[in-house]
């Protein structure tokens, strides 16, 4: 979102499904220029460059008006699960995300990083080699469900369904699909299961299932899937809508 509409969502009758701004860690300079004293800004820093930046992260976060909710640490090709992650910060710090490689080093890393560590799915990006297909993001839901490790995803779900970006031909994934992915792993599906449910892009039969997700395993399922990253606030809140998901106060006008 542009630097200085951070607030908006957190101000709005939406606001408990808006999760902190995402900045990667050469931000945070700039960041501080814009930021009013007090602000308490939810911030989550992504760290692409892999751990060794994180103190300076935590020292700078500290310094700032934010409340550093997470970081999100690149594994770089070659490194290993126990060279990927520091520890996890005491009760009360910022949650720790890895990303999982899409290469042969996935499942060490959903087993083997340390316990409390969270996993971050990268499920798009400006390539179509950067969009994973149903069976590899089920094989890694299966592998994080498996080894009791939640997380995240990001990039390329701006929409709820799974389909093909008009713009760019991206085959891209659809949040809802992976949230029905996880229910299915969790009671017991396969990753053959979750990639049909990955693969599924009606609309219609998305949102039933989901419709059908009682309490439970709806609180359950988002236990595992905490979160995923968008840079738009909107399009997936517009998708909820049109899906009849979710609904806008009566007294609500258009979304920004």
């Amino acid at each position: 979102m542009p630097p200085r509409s951070w607030g908006k969502p957190h101000g709005t009758w939406y606001a408990a499904l808006a999760g902190p701004l995402v900045v990667h860690d050469g931000l945070l300079d700039a960041l501080a220029a814009l930021l009013p004293p007090g602000a308490a800004l939810p911030l989550s820093v992504t760290l692409p460059g892999g751990p060794q930046g994180l103190p300076r992260v935590l020292d700078r976060a500290a310094a700032l008006p934010v409340r550093l909710v997470s970081v999100e640490i690149a594994a770089p090709a070659g490194t290993a699960p126990d060279g990927a992650a520091v520890a996890p910060p005491p009760t009360g710090g910022p949650d720790v995300y890895v990303e999982i490689p899409r290469d042969d080093r996935r499942d060490a890393f959903l087993t083997g990083l340390p316990a409390g560590v969270l996993a971050k799915f990268r499920t798009g990006g400006v390539r179509a080699d950067l969009h994973p297909g149903e069976d590899e993001l089920a094989a890694g839901l299966a592998g994080a469900v498996a080894a009791g490790r939640p997380f995240k995803a990001t990039a390329g779900l701006h929409h709820a369904v799974r389909h093909s970006d008009p713009a760019t031909g991206f085959e891209q994934h659809g949040f809802l699909n992976v949230l029905l992915a996880t229910d299915a792993l969790l009671r017991g599906g396969t990753a053959a299961d979750a990639a049909a449910l990955l693969a599924e892009r009606a609309g219609a039969v998305v949102a039933g299932r989901v419709h059908d997700l009682d309490a439970a395993r709806v609180d359950r399922a988002r236990a595992a899937f905490r979160s995923f990253g968008t840079c738009s606030i909107t399009d997936p809140l517009t998708d909820l809508i049109h899906l009849g998901v979710c609904t806008a106060p009566p007294t609500e006008g258009a979304l920004p």
